[in-house]
């Protein structure tokens, strides 16, 4: 009976698993979006939303900041691994432009979040901010399969795009900020691509 217990234990860890996964998933979406309408949103209203009881969101997030953080390492995370995947299936051109929608709705993120993340890191002893290194490293990544490509121009870097990007962070995030960031974006990569002075193909 116990080797059965065991076994069916086992069976079932995966599905376990897979729940626990999309419940945090999910708790995450909610909270991005309660958090950026409302700093101070109540984790009970948080839970509720995504579906979850208190145990289980107590389980994932102890307290407000561990969730604000873990939202912010989330989208930092995120960016850093699709870029691999998007050079993974589509040319470089292409997949940084997608990559750079992705940092658009990050900048979005972190705008909306700025009040409850200023909350959880300025405390007196209270937890850091992720470092931005992984997104920087996607970043470098980016150039560099696109520079050797011939499809933007040889002598950019990371810092330069950054630069060119920083309006992203002045676009209000409660208003229509897709469109402002499609039209920046475009503009920008526009900027980056070789000219026929570059050698470009």
């Amino acid at each position: 009976m116990a080797g059965e217990q065991g076994q069916r234990d086992e069976q079932d860890a995966p599905v376990r698993r897979s729940d626990a996964r999309r419940n945090r998933e999910r708790i995450l979406e909610v909270a991005l979006e309660e958090l950026t309408r409302d700093a101070e949103a109540p984790l009970s209203t948080i839970a509720r939303k995504a579906g979850v009881g208190q145990a289980t969101f107590y389980r994932n997030f102890p307290n407000r900041d561990a969730l604000v953080l873990e939202i912010y390492r989330n989208g930092i995370q995120q960016l850093a691994e699709a870029a691999p995947e998007l050079l993974a299936t589509l040319p470089p051109h292409r997949a940084l432009r997608e990559w750079m929608d992705g940092l658009a709705r990050f900048a979005m993120a972190k705008a909306g979040l700025g009040e409850a993340l200023r909350k959880a890191t300025c405390r007196p002893g209270g937890p850091a901010k992720p470092a931005h290194d992984p997104v920087v490293e996607a970043l470098d990544l980016m150039l560099r399969a696109n520079q050797d490509a011939g499809t933007i121009r040889p002598e950019l870097t990371s810092d330069d795009l950054m630069l060119a990007i920083a309006g992203l962070w002045q676009i209000d995030p409660t208003g229509d900020w897709q469109p402002r960031t499609t039209r920046l974006l475009d503009l920008v990569m526009d900027g980056l691509r070789t000219r026929p002075t570059d050698g470009a193909h």
